[in-house]
């Protein structure tokens, strides 16, 4: 296996991990606020949503999920670049869109549908470009 094709599946690797760890991130965050409820703007308000935010099991299991995705991340775009990582990672809001209608039980409305095809699309041509185009990788030198 050549250097790009390890590097391209070891970066969708990673880009997949990012995407599992930021959904379920994400979706703890949603459920655990939905929990706590509407948060009033207001000192007592913010005061009780604090502590409500920090007695809530689903948001610290959403924060360490999101702690998992920051280091996912992290890793991927110290092997690929930055316009290949964070473009194939979008693949996520797809994913987040099923979740919201699967746990969640959102609606969503054909023009989200429409913009989340655009995305998978958008994805899917970013995919088929080289991960790295500003290091060539070890054993290949300059000009």
């Amino acid at each position: 296996m050549s250097h790009e094709h390890r590097l391209r599946f070891k970066t969708l690797v990673m880009v997949l991990l990012m995407v599992v760890c930021a959904n379920t991130g994400d979706l703890m965050l949603a459920r655990g606020m939905k929990q706590i409820g509407n948060v009033e703007i207001s000192f007592p308000g913010l005061r009780q949503a604090l502590l409500s935010t920090i007695q809530s099991g689903s948001i610290w299991i959403g924060i360490l999920f999101l702690i998992a995705f920051t280091l996912c991340y992290m890793t991927a775009v110290s092997w690929a670049d930055y316009s290949f990582v964070m473009p194939a990672g979008a693949f996520g809001y797809a994913v987040q869109t099923m979740l919201a209608i699967v746990v969640l039980h959102e609606l969503v409305s054909p023009k989200r549908w429409i913009g989340v095809a655009m995305i998978c699309v958008g994805v899917l041509l970013v995919g088929q470009t080289k991960p790295n185009t500003t290091n060539p990788g070890p054993g290949v030198t300059g000009l």
